[in-house]
């Protein structure tokens, strides 16, 4: 086992199966680490001894450091390999999650939350490029098309483990769990999996900067990036908002609350599941009929708030918003890691880390404008969201027929 830390391994054939499972299983991690200690950030905090803000600032340094780590890890994995860089990642993962669980210094557990999202922006985006490194063709569309909707099993499924492990064991609990997942499946890894990457690129400055230069000047690329921040600002804005409309505007419990957030976060899954079922069908013309029907979804929201203002038109309404956003996510992040496929590290780097930029900023920034109030400014963020999105199809949709006619 020391040996596989040590010496680079390629894939036995008869393992691919089980690699590209453990793959999967690794793409929702970053759900995980956000999520699943959640309902214990009141115990977490009481129990250091420190404010709620202190508490949630664990998850603004982990969120800052995912980010920022994926905007760069490409250029290493497409030169040095994905498995030891996943591998090793996995193991400090697991390190950082012990140390957690067992001190009570809330700078230390400030140190390893920025630990935590640099290890996983390194696992999640060598594990997106080991799909473009071993798949191709229609088979690597499927594969592709199914991220979004694994990688949503972690928000849906971490805070209800979380829940149950803080009222059975406390908030450490949650950080042991995570420390023994990472165990078991870099345990596999070293078993089943292997490096993926056939051609090393040459770690030069030069290089790496010329490939990311080439890449942003693709512009079909970087709005397609662009398009996956809009898609994900709009369930980025529920959850800032959401419960704050329901407990405080609605007088209804958390708890409600908190199924409205399942709830939603199965929406986003069914339109990962619709994008992956017509995956086949013409790309500008299923994303234009996707992007009219959010737009009618949104003015039908802000119409009924006329009307009637209650949790049903609520969660119906920004249910139909968030499977067409799932929708839009499938079927663009498919499309921008598609892209380059020689290029497999740095462009899924760059499509995860500005797609969190861009989310951080957007959901913010209209939040400030529409704050967390009613419906009514919930509706009105999603309609700024999905008209910006329409003026990015009609210049793709305009750009690629001038293309067509040129060529």
């Amino acid at each position: 086992m020391l040996s596989a830390l040590l010496t680079p391994k390629s894939i036995r054939d008869q393992h691919k199966g089980i690699a590209t499972i453990l793959a999967f299983a690794l793409l929702p991690l970053s759900g995980f680490a956000t999520d699943i200690y959640i309902p214990s950030l009141p115990a977490m905090a009481a129990s250091l001894g420190v404010s709620n803000n202190q508490v949630q600032f664990t998850l603004t340094l982990f969120l800052i450091s995912y980010g920022v780590t994926q905007l760069f890890i490409g250029s290493l994995l497409d030169s040095f390999g994905r498995y030891k860089i996943g591998l090793y990642s996995l193991l400090l993962f697991a390190l950082a999650s012990v140390v957690i669980a067992n001190t009570t210094n809330l700078y230390l557990i400030y140190l390893m939350r920025i630990v935590h999202g640099i290890t996983v922006g390194g696992i999640v985006v060598a594990k997106r490029a080991f799909f473009v490194d071993m798949f191709s063709g229609d088979k690597l569309k499927n594969y592709l098309s199914l991220f979004s909707i694994i990688w949503s099993t972690g928000p849906i499924i971490a805070p209800f483990v979380g829940g149950y492990f803080q009222v059975a064991f406390g908030w450490k609990s949650n950080f042991y769990f995570l420390a023994i997942f990472a165990l078991i499946l870099a345990v596999l890894e070293i078993i089943y999996s292997g490096e993926s990457l056939q051609h090393f690129a040459d770690f030069t400055i030069k290089k790496v900067t010329d490939v990311y230069t080439a890449m942003l000047k693709t512009t079909s690329f970087t709005l397609g990036i662009v398009m996956l921040g809009l898609a994900y600002s709009m369930v980025m804005i529920y959850n800032m908002t959401g419960p704050f409309i329901i407990e405080h505007n609605l007088h209804l419990s958390p708890v409600v609350a908190g199924y409205s957030s399942l709830v939603l976060g199965f929406a986003w899954m069914v339109g990962g599941f619709i994008g992956k079922a017509t995956i086949n069908r013409p790309f500008f013309n299923r994303i234009a009929v996707n992007i009219a029907l959010q737009v009618a979804f949104a003015l039908l929201m802000l119409l009924s708030t006329r009307y009637i203002n209650n949790l049903y038109t609520l969660i119906l309404f920004a249910f139909l918003i968030h499977v067409a956003a799932g929708f839009t996510f499938n079927n663009f992040f498919t499309y921008c890691l598609s892209k380059f496929p020689k290029n497999a590290g740095i462009a899924s780097g760059l499509t995860g880390g500005i797609n969190y930029v861009i989310v951080s900023v957007l959901s913010y920034g209209i939040v400030s404008i529409f704050p967390a109030k009613d419906e009514m400014n919930l509706g009105s963020s999603y309609l700024i969201l999905i008209l910006l999105s329409v003026g990015i199809m009609v210049f793709l949709k305009v750009k690629n027929a001038l293309s067509n006619a040129i060529g």
